[in-house]
């Protein structure tokens, strides 16, 4: 027989068997590395990513609240140059912005017309103008003598309280308002004088009114109507040659120096602007705001429709300005300026920048930068100037908010820090 070889089937139980190759265990091992590691990247692909945010500190500062309006210049006195009497007034040759001197250059030449100028009733009249206006002219130097009493007053408190040289014993308010009061003296003396001017002026061209009425028959005899103060022609209002009456408005005469600001703010807010609050002007064609001081608020309020077709009260607000700049000389009458008037000062608040809040129902409320989380945090807000807002409670001095938080910002939700890696 022959014989056969050895089968491995064949072989019995207690032989040892051969050990198999572990290639096959290193592949599954390696394939199912990748298929783990492909998972835990597009698990670390899939995770949210922390949201750039702007941060900000809070810190304490002052803090001024503004009411800024739109406001417009006009010439603080303006005078409207009339007729004295009824006659043919030939053309008027002046335009607006010629210059014109008190007492000299002449504004319009009436001629007599002699029907209405020969009866009693008219001489009578001219008589009683020419009367009134002497009585204008006596309370016009009145009033110039109290002008220069207030002022002579006013200086001399003001002397007193500059040449008191031991620091503290004025206050630097009560320096201030004594130094503006000698100004607004000084002003209230000039405003008489030209009040008294014009009053001169009245009684001369009444006179020459009735000068025309007893010696109506010399033809040259003519009213010639003169510029009562120095100034400028602000506006014709007659222009042409015509046939005038008594008060008929012939043109309008100011002092472009004598500059003022009105502006129209709503009386909500007008109530808290005095008399002496420092104004900042805008928008006026310089670099550099003007400064000026609130004069007056005045006490009636008017009704005036917005854009939005809403009724609102209004209140003129006078301010005047405080040494104005060369540039300044070119604003003229009805120019538009913006004014930004302080109504509220807190020297030491601490500030929020306005955009890291935001309002939730009734309540306002931040996030806070913590630890690369956002937190939120109630706070209760005071006033504002639109740019930064002050904090009554809730938050401290070195906390960090985040600015102009997206809406994919939560509570809890991971924050980083603009500009960090």
């Amino acid at each position: 027989m022959e014989n056969k070889a050895p089968n491995k089937k064949d072989s019995p139980p207690w032989e040892p068997k051969s050990k198999k190759p572990k290639r096959g265990l290193i592949r599954k091992l390696l394939l199912w590395s990748f298929f783990i590691g492909l998972g835990a990247l597009i698990a670390v692909g899939l995770m949210p990513k922390p949201i750039e945010v702007e941060v900000a500190t809070l810190a304490r500062g002052p803090l001024t609240v503004h009411v800024i309006e739109e406001g417009k210049t006009r010439i603080r006195n303006r005078y409207i140059v009339s007729s004295p009497v009824a006659g043919q007034m030939r053309r008027v040759t002046l335009r607006a912005g010629d210059e014109v001197k008190g007492g000299e250059t002449i504004i319009a030449v009436i001629e007599p017309s002699l029907s209405p100028l020969l009866d009693a009733r008219s001489k009578a009249q001219a008589q009683a103008r020419v009367d009134g206006a002497d009585a204008a002219r006596e309370k016009a130097m009145q009033a110039l003598a109290m002008s220069k009493t207030s002022l002579q007053f006013a200086n001399t408190t003001w002397n007193r309280i500059k040449n008191i040289k031991e620091k503290g014993t004025v206050s630097d308010t009560d320096r201030d308002t004594a130094e503006m009061d000698a100004a607004l003296r000084q002003r209230e003396v000039q405003a008489a004088e030209f009040s008294l001017k014009v009053a001169e002026f009245e009684l001369t061209q009444a006179k020459a009114s009735l000068l025309q009425i007893e010696s109506p028959g010399q033809s040259e005899s003519v009213v010639e109507v003169r510029a009562p103060i120095n100034g400028r022609v602000l506006r014709v209002q007659q222009e042409s040659a015509t046939i005038v009456t008594p008060g008929t408005s012939i043109l309008e005469i100011g002092d472009p120096a004598e500059i003022e600001i009105e502006a129209e703010i709503l009386s909500r807010d007008a109530v808290a602007i005095k008399p002496g609050t420092p104004v900042a002007v805008d928008q006026w064609g310089g670099a550099a705001p003007l400064q000026a001081i609130v004069r007056r608020v005045e006490p009636a309020a008017f009704t005036k429709v917005s854009s939005l077709g809403v009724e609102e009260q209004r209140v003129l607000v006078l301010a005047d300005l405080v040494k104005p700049p060369p540039e300044a000389k070119a604003l003229g009458d009805r120019y538009r300026v913006e004014v930004r008037i302080a109504t509220w000062h807190e020297p030491d608040a601490l500030l929020i920048p306005a955009g890291a809040l935001f309002r939730e129902g009734n309540d306002w409320k931040t996030f806070l930068y913590d630890q690369n989380k956002a937190r939120t945090a109630n706070v209760q807000a005071g006033r504002t100037d639109g740019r930064m807002t002050q904090v009554l409670s809730g938050l401290n001095a070195g906390t960090q908010v985040l600015m102009h938080p997206p809406d994919t910002v939560k509570d809890g939700v991971a924050v980083r820090r603009r500009g960090e890696e």
